[in-house]
């Protein structure tokens, strides 16, 4: 349960929960400066072929093969886990979250590598996560063959009883040929967007979910919030779905899938990391899930911010041409994703992001 009085006087959005996306930028400038002279340090094997800032990236082998490695966590996802002293889920995220963004580049994962840093080495705290990390390869088709533990008490402190705080972060591996890396460079205007559905939040906007739902709204975790049929604190830790499989099987199957793009944080704005002189116009969005309009109403969040943070019911997204989308549909449906053919690209340097349904146009990381 929060420990704070909400101020009214405080906007609810992103940047007035803690992620100030603007600062971030300018760190990331800063980091990028130096990490990116690394790039000349590897002229042959070993050379990173992708800008930093696409979904993964992948490093030059011999033999024309690319490994393609991504790193990523959980986030504040972590914090409800801990509230409810449930961790059984939590390693579905981490190897979701880092599978769902290699699989963009077009290749195939192979493992997963797990950092764990906790309060205490707490055995039962340890088995639930590992549980869930298994689960999470076992979806992935990927194995785990090490990872790290780092006790760690000075640093962490969790939201739930003493000795059960940590942190989890994970990195995938897996294989591309360099000939086939895909980061969208082939999309053309009046291919056809598909989405996937997600399964709910996955493990985005969790700092703004959390201020809303939780902060201002004084909802329980341990029970059901207006619409929804199962405690709030359950809903919230519904696992990420992982899109492996479906997006494989169309690759295996020849379909000509001209870009993939993971829809996390900043949500559907993602698709403008797409590398084409094209951006996309939405005619149709799903109805997202309950959980999204239970924080929505409980924030009085615009449209814009909701777009802006959230998945909002779309957790996956290939562009195909046109006349591939039913299968694309088809093939997702299969292996129980859902999906649905959402828009078109449309030729634009600008690469603005147009949602119809809403009356919003995006660029970048911002809608108008």
């Amino acid at each position: 349960m929060p420990s704070e009085t909400p101020d009214p006087a405080r906007p609810l959005d992103y940047g007035a929960s803690g992620v100030d996306t603007e600062r971030e930028e300018e760190g990331m400038s800063k980091l990028l400066a130096w990490v990116q002279k690394s790039f000349a340090l590897r002229p042959g094997v070993g050379r990173p072929l992708l800008p930093i800032g696409y979904f993964a990236n992948v490093i030059e082998l011999p033999g024309g093969i690319g490994l393609a490695v991504k790193t990523d966590g959980v986030g504040t996802k972590i914090l409800v886990a801990e509230a409810m002293r449930k961790f059984d889920t939590v390693g579905i995220d981490c190897v979701a979250m880092n599978v769902n963004d290699l699989v963009c580049v077009g290749a195939r994962p192979l493992a997963v590598l797990d950092y764990i840093a906790v309060e205490e080495a707490n055995p039962e705290l340890l088995g639930e996560i590992a549980h869930g990390l298994f689960k999470g390869a076992e979806m992935a088709e990927v194995s785990i063959p090490g990872g790290e533990i780092a006790q760690v008490r000075d640093m962490i402190r969790g939201a739930g009883p003493a000795g059960t705080g940590f942190d989890l972060v994970g990195m995938a591996v897996g294989i591309v040929p360099v000939s086939k890396i895909n980061t969208g460079r082939h999309v053309k205007p009046g291919d056809a967007l598909v989405g996937f559905a997600s399964s709910g939040l996955h493990s985005n906007g969790y700092t703004l979910a959390r201020r809303v739902l939780l902060e201002h709204g004084r909802l329980p975790l341990d029970r059901p919030a207006p619409g929804l049929d199962r405690p709030l604190g359950l809903e919230l830790l519904e696992p990420t779905r992982i899109y492996v499989r479906e997006t494989m099987a169309m690759i295996d199957e020849g379909l000509p899938v001209r870009a993939l793009a993971n829809i996390t944080g900043d949500g559907l704005l993602n698709l403008n990391r797409i590398d084409a002189e094209c951006g996309f116009r939405v005619d149709w969005l799903p109805e997202p899930p309950p959980i999204f309009g239970l924080i929505q109403r409980t924030g009085s969040l615009p449209d814009a911010e909701m777009y802006r943070v959230f998945n909002m019911g779309v957790g996956f997204c290939v562009v195909v041409p046109e006349a591939e989308a039913d299968r694309a549909i088809e093939i997702a449906k299969r292996f129980g994703t859902t999906a649905w053919r959402l828009g078109v690209a449309v030729a634009d340097r600008e690469r603005k992001l147009d949602l119809a349904p809403k009356k919003l146009v995006g660029r970048d990381d911002r809608f108008a």
